[in-house]
């Protein structure tokens, strides 16, 4: 059932996002709702989020993604990593289309829901079940997305060996962010890296902020200044008193890295379409006893 089939009632989503002053095209809210709705219809079975109504999802998801999409080029290619219940990866896919969006998690069970997420909204999104530390040996990104996985000096072990996969990570941190950086610089985490406080913004119905921190290698320092400073200047803020669709920057086109083929990692990476065969074959085999 598409959209243009079957109108949907999204005003209790539209009323709360005007009530905090964001605005998306009719077409954007109404993915937005039919993927609130299906996340909290599978979160009754498997946990995969603590927002379950439409006041958090605003206040936490969708604003923690309407900021990071300001921070992203058009036709970016970004890895959502520990996707969880598809924030920011799914909802990022629905308000900026033109990126190419990846999702993955370590956990089969939320990598299915995901998957089936994914294909009811026709996102055009490539679900993993892997580690992101796995997938940064076969894979190239520009951007990780980290939001709610670890903290920094431990995600700074991880992908430390992996550089040379992508070129950014873009962190989502509340208050203590300035703890982890401290940790992080104690023990040498940072070196030869550069981070950098890209955005900062309240907490609706709090006293703390939350934070957008990009970290990436000494060398790449300059170029990323200048493709966000040129972003910046040139584009909207996404969703805030702009009703219609932010324009494309045509004075530059961003270049995103190319594409890689994709390699099968063994028993470490399953598509999306591995997930649903590996469900149907457990659920014949349920029936055949």
């Amino acid at each position: 059932m598409t959209d243009t089939e079957s109108p949907i009632d999204d005003s209790p989503l539209r009323d709360v996002m005007q009530r905090h002053g964001i605005e998306l095209p009719k077409s954007k809210t109404r993915l937005l709702f039919r993927y609130c709705n299906l996340l909290w219809e599978w979160n009754e079975k498997i946990n995969l989020t603590r927002h379950t109504d439409f006041e958090k999802f605003v206040t936490r998801d969708l604003l923690d993604t309407m900021r990071l999409a300001d921070l992203l080029q058009r036709g970016e290619h970004v890895l959502d990593v520990g996707s969880g219940g598809g924030v920011p990866g799914v909802v990022l896919a629905v308000i900026r289309p033109d990126l190419n969006v990846e999702l993955c998690d370590s956990t089969g069970k939320k990598t299915l829901v995901l998957a089936e997420i994914v294909d009811k909204l026709s996102l055009k999104v490539s679900v993993w079940n892997a580690k992101a530390e796995n997938l940064l040996k076969v894979n190239k990104y520009t951007t990780l997305l980290i939001r709610a996985v670890a903290r920094m000096p431990k995600l700074l072990d991880w992908f430390a060996p992996h550089w040379q996969s992508f070129d950014r990570m873009l962190l989502i941190k509340g208050p203590s962010w300035l703890d982890e950086r401290g940790e992080s610089r104690h023990y040498n985490k940072l070196a030869k890296l550069a981070l950098r406080k890209l955005a900062a913004y309240p907490i609706p119905d709090s006293e703390n902020e939350s934070v957008i921190l990009q970290i990436c290698q000494n060398d790449k320092l300059s170029t990323m200044e200048k493709i966000i400073e040129e972003h910046i200047k040139s584009s909207p803020v996404i969703g805030v008193s702009n009703k219609t669709e932010a324009k494309p920057n045509k004075k530059k086109k961003f270049t995103p890295r190319k594409k890689q083929t994709t390699k099968r990692l063994k028993g470490d990476v399953k598509t999306k379409g591995d997930i649903k065969r590996e469900a149907k074959a457990k659920q014949n085999s349920r029936r055949g006893r």
